[in-house]
């Protein structure tokens, strides 16, 4: 049976938040806002967080120094998905990537589905691995970045049965 295990101990992370945005502030990333309560609801802890325009060079050398920190367990982005010219985050984002985690994109357009119809299709949201970081990348609208964390959230919930990505995080490193 899928869900979580109350017998088992939750193991909190560290997550940081991304907002990828060319107009976006701290004063109105309300995306960013729904996404670090969410986590923080949970549980969870976000130590660093940060709101970067729709540039390649920027988003990656963030996201770099973010996988070589020991204290950031998986980043959530949100923003930079769609379709416009201006959307960069997946092709800033993928390259990093030593795993994708395929099953993701599925899950995630599954449940907007639910809220936005046949339009889940103008977003590219994806996740992988890289090195022993999960990244998330969700679209830029509060809706979205609900369903997503719906989706995410059960898998960085060390109870979620019958597996989930934070059992998974002492065995990222093997080789």
């Amino acid at each position: 049976m899928s869900g979580i295990d109350d017998t088992r101990t939750f193991t909190p992370i560290n997550i940081a938040v991304l907002t990828v945005s060319d107009t976006r502030t701290r004063a109105d990333d309300t995306s960013g806002d729904v996404l670090q309560s969410r986590i923080e609801a949970a549980g969870h802890s976000v130590p660093a967080r940060e709101i970067l325009r729709d540039d390649i060079p920027a988003i990656q050398a963030q996201l770099k120094s973010w996988i070589a920190d020991p204290n950031i367990d998986a980043v959530i982005s949100t923003g930079g998905t769609g379709l416009t010219g201006r959307d960069v985050t997946p092709e800033a984002v993928t390259p990093l990537f030593d795993k994708v985690i395929d099953g993701f994109a599925f899950a995630f357009h599954r449940k907007s589905m639910e809220n936005v119809g046949l339009s889940t299709m103008q977003s590219r949201a994806c996740a992988g691995l890289a090195d022993t970081t999960f990244i998330f990348c969700l679209p830029g609208s509060n809706g979205a970045v609900k369903d997503g964390w719906e989706v995410i959230g059960s898998q960085l919930d060390s109870r979620h049965r019958p597996c989930n990505f934070v059992e998974l995080m002492p065995r990222l490193a093997e080789k």
